[in-house]
């Protein structure tokens, strides 16, 4: 029997608290990200991705404090991006208790990371980021480093390269849709789940649950967000949510 696809919030940290950004600009305090993690718990997430969007733009290693105060409050498998730049840096998130790196700009500056990750702790702790936006020509470029650096890869291209070194998930993530409500991008999800034989997760621009099933038909192994569960609309309080009685198709 098939897993069903998980739900995943996704908790971004930008000078130590809890952010919400659109289209991967503008920062916007949301609160805690402690209090965050707890009221998650409450509602019985399936998963927690953190990711912090300082890391790489700064060349800094991780917020290992936090890291750790959020992992011991959690319930849930929590998922940590943002300058995980080396296999010592993975191995200082690991020895927190997280469950799975995300690499994105390594993966475009040190391929064989991959590999010596999933070497030490298997394939299912390393998890491929992949950031793209439309371009003004009609194609779709990805980009790294918080979405500030542009890849002389496709997203496909970058998803295939992913599972060739090691990665045993992808996260697919559009820049454009982001904070937008405007549903995922279904599309480019099918080619890339058609492009590679590992779980693919999509994030940016879930609005609401029929997303989810959408993505669930479509093939998607997981479906991420962050605005519809910390943002109440139509004014965007911010209020933690989670579809904790959703059922799927």
């Amino acid at each position: 029997m098939a897993l069903q696809p998980r739900i995943i919030p996704v908790l971004l940290l930008h000078k130590g608290g809890l952010y919400k950004t659109k289209q991967f600009k503008n920062p916007s305090y949301v609160g805690d990200p402690i209090n965050a993690v707890r009221i998650f718990n409450e509602k019985e997430a399936d998963e927690l991705l953190i990711l912090d969007i300082d890391c790489s733009k700064e060349n800094r290693e991780p917020n290992y404090t936090l890291i750790e105060e959020i992992v011991s409050e959690a319930f849930m498998p929590v998922g940590y991006g943002g300058g995980v730049s080396s296999l010592v840096i993975a191995q200082k998130v690991f020895q927190l208790g997280v469950e799975k790196v995300v690499i994105n700009s390594a993966l475009e500056k040190n391929e064989e990371l991959l590999a010596q990750i999933a070497s030490i702790y298997g394939a299912q702790a390393v998890v491929a980021s992949i950031d793209y936006k439309k371009s003004f020509l009609g194609g779709t470029k990805a980009y790294f480093t918080s979405g500030s650096k542009k890849s002389v890869h496709s997203p496909i291209e970058l998803a295939q390269m992913a599972e060739k070194a090691g990665a045993g998930e992808l996260i697919l993530n559009s820049i454009d849709r982001e904070s937008s409500y405007q549903g995922y991008d279904f599309e480019l999800l099918k080619l890339v789940i058609s492009s590679v034989q590992i779980p693919v997760v999509v994030s940016g621009g879930a609005n609401n649950n029929s997303d989810f099933d959408t993505a669930k038909l479509a093939g998607a192994s997981g479906m991420a967000a962050g605005s519809m569960f910390v943002y109440q609309r139509p004014h965007n309080a911010v209020l933690i949510s989670y579809p904790s009685n959703y059922f799927y198709l």
